[in-house]
């Protein structure tokens, strides 16, 4: 039963609002004994000339109670109280029912969403900073999919550009190959540092790079080979990180697969009269919309990257016709992409507005700067090591006898860290701290796996359960709490699709994990002499551990039976 399609439909027999638009106004109180669900009546005070207490007081005597405790005034709230043995009962059984498809939908079937994440660069570390964009769009394309939306997820690498032209100087020069061939990121990584501190002593080192990178877009056989080296190279690094992360994507088209597309995307450009010459360089001029411009061509000739991503964003359209189009980059790149959708307006591409920008904070750990230019980076391949590492230090002294200890340490030290980077808004830096992230109390990802494991446990102790169930015993404030949350699934995946914010579905299944242990702390579960009621909390166990799994799976964590 869908309550607020039910209160926005009776609501709207009264008012001049569409049900949609009352559905999205529907509230939930802050206190449970404020009712479930909460109707606000201050827009209608203009309208009505009324006071919003006085409406309320209106509405609650018109509409029909069916299927409701009651319905109560507070102010200018009109307050919902649910019948809790509808509600226990309806939820417990669909989600018993649906298992791990419970909380999906068909909600975005036939739209295709283009969700862009991770894209490191080629020949640079896949440090600690890449696990915000990969943990954020990883978690949104499972979610979109989830949903019914067709997610196509894309890792725009960054293959392309004067970098390369760096890395050729610097190669040519300074290469060792043994080293090369043993550890490909940490050797071009080197040269690449090496560049930039000679290019200070010997500015002309930066000309040279220019040249070998119009060399590369030329398409000369040397620069060419030298730069294919680089990326598979690299591909096979970044592809260990992956398979750690059991992250996945359906296409690896980077900058460079777009550098045979950017000449038409500069013709249109010129043919709509939208480029102009600045320094040499053509530009199209946003000084309207209060931005600087948007570069297309640099004085040498050479594409910069917004050229590739307008080229990009054109092609996507094209072979997707997508519903959105997603960027997972972050938010220092925000000016970025304000010039490319506009620039795809001015070139009449209206569907620019389907173009989102997903921006994301930064990674800080105490007195510590990261920077790729200076070789002072924490690749992300050590990082999740030492989590591994460090939480099977915690279990061998909690737990020491636990089976396939190395197993759990691993699912719950990655699953720690991934959940600390999804935790709170996305736009807000993380700190890292090891002791708040791998602790086992408070808001972390190894207390919602602890209360998974726990609740499994105690379903592991009773065995199978019985078919004798009375849902209507349920009747405390603890696990009517509890069983409203797990209600609110759905919901919160929607919610957290709608501002695609991830941080909303991982604060809800805090919230399930929070309420679980409240119930589990307050109620004997197992030692009851009521078969009905034991079976009726067993069922309520098991949804919990349900919806934690899909809940985890979605954000990218594996769960643990025992820890």
């Amino acid at each position: 039963m869908d309550y607020k399609k039910i209160i926005a439909e009776r609501i709207s027999q009264h008012v001049d609002m569409d049900k949609e638009q009352l559905e999205k106004i529907i509230e939930i109180p802050p206190k449970p004994d404020m009712g479930d669900f909460a109707f606000p009546c201050f827009q209608f005070a203009k309208v009505l000339r009324k006071a919003p207490n006085a409406i309320a007081e209106e509405l609650k005597d018109k509409i029909s109670k069916e299927g409701f405790e009651k319905v109560e005034t507070l102010g200018p709230y009109l307050n919902f109280f649910v019948e809790k043995g509808d509600l226990i009962k309806e939820t417990l059984n669909k989600i018993l029912n649906e298992k791990e498809k419970y909380g999906s939908s068909e909600e975005g079937k036939g739209k295709n969403v283009i969700v862009e994440y991770s894209s490191p660069n080629i020949a640079k570390p896949f440090h600690v900073g890449h696990l915000f964009t990969t943990a954020i769009g990883n978690a949104l394309y499972k979610m979109l999919n989830f949903e019914g939306y067709n997610a196509i997820g894309v890792n725009h690498l960054g293959d392309w550009g004067t970098q390369f032209g760096k890395l050729i100087v610097a190669y040519k020069r300074w290469i060792d190959e043994k080293a090369l061939e043993k550890n490909p990121i940490e050797e071009l990584l080197r040269i690449y540092v090496k560049f930039h501190d000679e290019s200070e002593k010997n500015p002309s080192l930066e000309d040279e790079a220019r040249m070998h990178f119009k060399r590369l877009e030329d398409g000369e056989e040397e620069e060419t080979k030298l730069w294919k080296r680089f990326k598979d190279l690299s591909l096979k690094e970044f592809e260990k990180v992956y398979e750690i992360l059991g992250v996945k994507f359906d296409s690896y088209a980077g900058e460079s697969f777009y550098s045979d597309k950017m000449d038409t995307v500069v013709e249109e450009l010129e043919n709509k009269g939208l480029l102009v010459d600045s320094n040499g360089a053509k530009v199209v001029m946003l000084d309207e919309y209060n931005m600087p411009p948007c570069i297309i061509k640099k004085a040498d000739g050479a594409t910069i990257y917004a050229t590739r991503d307008l080229a990009a964003a054109i092609y996507r359209k094209n072979t997707y016709n997508f519903y959105k189009n997603i960027y997972v980059v972050g938010t220092p790149q925000a000016l970025h992409f304000k010039q490319i959708f506009t620039t795809l307006k001015l070139m009449g591409h209206d569907w620019a507005n389907d173009c989102r920008h997903v921006g994301f904070g930064l990674v800080k750990f105490a007195d510590k700067k990261l920077s790729t230019r200076k070789g002072d980076v924490i690749l992300l391949e050590d990082l999740l090591k030492e989590a591994t590492t460090k939480t099977l230090e915690i279990i061998n002294e909690k737990n020491p006898d636990l089976e396939n200890k190395e197993e759990v340490a691993k699912k719950v030290g990655i699953g720690a860290v991934v959940f600390a980077y999804l935790k709170n808004n996305r736009e807000r830096d993380i700190v890292f701290d090891w002791k708040d992230m791998l602790s086992f109390e408070g808001e972390t990802g190894p207390y919602v796996q602890y209360t998974y494991a726990r609740a499994k446990s105690i379903l592991r102790k009773a065995g199978t359960i019985g078919s004798e169930c009375d849902y209507s015993k349920l009747n405390s404030k603890e696990e009517f709490e509890l069983v409203k949350t797990l209600k609110a699934f759905n919901e919160a995946i929607l919610s957290a699709i709608d501002k695609l914010e991830p941080a909303m579905l991982t604060r809800y299944i805090i919230d399930v994990a929070k309420a679980f242990n409240k119930f589990y702390n307050s109620h004997s579960i197992i030692n009851l002499e009521d078969e009905s009621l034991k079976n009726a909390r067993l069922n309520m166990v098991e949804a919990t551990c349900t919806v934690i799994h899909n809940g985890l799976s979605l954000l990218g964590i594996e769960t643990v039976e025992k820890m």
